[in-house]
């Protein structure tokens, strides 16, 4: 008997429909699996047989072949058992499935040897897709139903085991179908830290805001032990909170990858900081099965890149494309997968091998032909992609010795500012879209200056010999911060703030 079962495989994190055909003979004796299947396709033929032998389910002596259509779509993990078993089981008549909910529904699923099923990773990424892939219900393992329930209009149905499974097809168990909001995941997100414990470092805090609030990269210079990696850390603090779209996005990410672990889902702005030894596959994503880099991991979030210039060159310069197109795109012989990349840099340095150069406290030992090839390390292209740039001193003792009371560099003080701008770019755009989006278009539209930050911006142009990239990027960032300030036009103190982080 042949028999058909849908399925479904995350590519990127775009889902994929897979029919799974299981066609039944008594002339012999085998178990065949073809459609482009990996290694961990192949070897689900001994899990799925013993998974229904130890659910007291006997497999006549049989030739069992299962194709997997499309054939020329790469399929890989242990996600098809379950539609595999349940197509079987169709088969051979254990269980009868209406030819209506058939159609409607995707199985997914790993087995294990005693009939239980398993987690697998895309759960969310498959359910999002579900309605475009014309199903209304979806079968997944517990573990993973209230992840895919995130998405409305899709019926969710969390099953344990085979038996469970084979109970509630007969109608002798009600499955309720899952129900998740997202709402119920969230709560006031407490930091325990603060901008206020980073003593002095006024300016480089302002840079902060500016780069939470517009959505700007930022290279930061200057000596070790300045405070360049506790103001990094400190960035999450004052950022807005994410959006449902951005919860989703950002989960689905964490889901393909495998590392969701035990949260449901992802509802802080993902912070990943990689070591400056990391190859250019984990930054970027690859692998011979793509995955997503670290690039995608902070997607809706903050990436942190210290140790800038210690990275390998061909690892920043990979940064490229990235930053300009927010997405990382993979490709290989047979396809080529997109993993979203729209992250926030904040990229930090020492100025010269030994980190002393321009200090006031210690000398520098480097020599100027040292200096001059670490320096080398950060090409033109790369330097014109980052908006703000910023140099963190030394803090001098007087500073470390302050206290202040309502200290205008606290967290609450400068995410109230980020606040105002976010609720401007919102009236704006009428979306959730930040100022470092904007496209040559909408700068025109929405950057209007005064005369004399019209001026001011003229002669910046020539001092400083700006592309037209950077002319932009001044542009946009003088924006955020008159957005700060709660100002439809550019001013002159916005528009000279904006080119002091250019310069």
């Amino acid at each position: 008997m042949n028999t058909t079962i849908f399925s479904a495989t995350p590519i990127g994190i775009n889902s994929h429909l897979v029919n799974v055909e299981i066609d039944i003979t008594s002339f012999e004796k085998g178990f065949f699996i073809v459609g482009m299947p990996d290694a961990g396709i192949r070897e689900s033929r001994k899990r799925i047989q013993t998974a229904l032998k130890n659910s007291a389910i006997t497999l006549p002596e049989c030739c069992i072949t299962v194709n997997l259509a499309p054939a020329n779509l790469k399929k890989e993990g242990s996600l098809f058992d379950l539609p595999i078993a349940v197509g079987i089981l169709q088969s051979l008549a254990v269980i009868s499935m209406t030819k209506k909910f058939i159609k409607e529904t995707l199985f997914i699923g790993e087995l294990s040897l005693d009939g239980t099923i398993k987690s697998i990773n895309g759960a969310l990424a498959i359910s999002s897709d579900a309605i475009n892939l014309h199903k209304k219900r979806i079968i997944v393992p517990a573990e993973n139903a209230y992840e895919a329930a995130l998405i409305e209009n899709v019926e969710v149905i969390g099953v344990s085991s085979l038996r469970e499974l084979i109970a509630y097809i007969k109608n002798h168990e009600t499955i309720t179908p899952c129900a998740t909001k997202y709402t119920d995941y969230l709560q006031e997100i407490v930091y325990d830290v603060d901008f206020s414990d980073v003593k002095g470092q006024k300016h480089a805090k302002r840079v902060m805001q500016i780069a939470a609030a517009g959505r700007h990269n930022i290279l930061f210079s200057g000596p070790p032990g300045s405070g360049k990696t506790m103001l990094a850390k400190r960035l999450p603090t004052i950022m807005p909170d994410m959006t449902f779209q951005e919860i989703v996005d950002t989960t689905k990410i964490y889901s393909v990858s495998g590392k969701l672990g035990n949260k449901p889902l992802i509802v802080n702005r993902p912070f990943q900081s990689p070591h400056h030894a990391s190859s250019l596959s984990s930054l970027i994503g690859g692998g011979s099965v793509p995955r997503p880099g670290e690039i995608s991991l902070a997607h809706n979030g903050i990436l942190f890149l210290d140790e800038f210039v210690e990275f390998r060159r061909d690892v920043i310069e990979s940064l490229r494309q990235p930053m300009e197109s927010n997405k990382s795109d993979i490709s290989r012989a047979n396809y080529s997968v997109s993993y979203p990349a729209n992250f926030l840099l904040i990229a930090a340095y020492n100025p010269c091998p030994c980190g002393y150069l321009g200090d006031t406290k210690t000398v520098c030992v480097c020599s100027k032909i040292d200096i001059q090839k670490y320096a080398a390390k950060l090409s033109g292209p790369i330097v014109d992609r980052i908006d703000l740039k910023a140099t963190v001193n030394a803090v001098t003792y007087e500073e470390s010795q302050m206290i202040h009371v309502n200290d205008v560099t606290s967290t609450d003080y400068l995410k109230e500012g980020v606040i105002k701008a976010v609720n401007m770019q919102r009236n704006r755009f009428g979306s959730q879209r930040y100022n470092s989006s904007m496209s040559t278009q909408e700068v025109e539209m929405y950057c209007k200056l005064t005369d004399a930050a019209q001026e001011r911006l003229k002669i910046a142009f020539d001092v400083l010999n700006l592309s037209m990239r950077g002319y932009h990027k001044v542009l946009k960032v003088a924006r955020t911060i008159a957005d700060i300030d709660e100002s439809e036009l550019i001013d002159v103190k916005h528009i000279q703030e904006a080119i002091i982080y250019k310069s």
